[in-house]
């Protein structure tokens, strides 16, 4: 729903909409498109030295911490 080229959310698409033409004109694949967006989220994450995944709490790790 996240037009790679503006950047325009589109407010509903149903799964069986394969290609859309975004407010700006632009005509997507919707997996193309989406892959586009993954690519382009990984690697501003990269980029900007975040992770893509949420830290543990240290309450759930498996490692014990020294008591203090």
């Amino acid at each position: 729903k996240l037009c790679g080229a503006c950047g325009t959310v589109a407010a509903r698409m149903p799964l069986n909409v394969r290609e859309w033409t975004c407010d700006c004109g632009v005509v997507h694949d919707r997996d193309v498109n989406a892959a586009r967006n993954i690519l382009a989220a990984g690697l501003a994450a990269s980029a900007c030295g975040d992770g893509v995944r949420p830290h543990r709490e240290s309450s759930r790790t498996w490692i014990q911490r020294p008591s203090r």
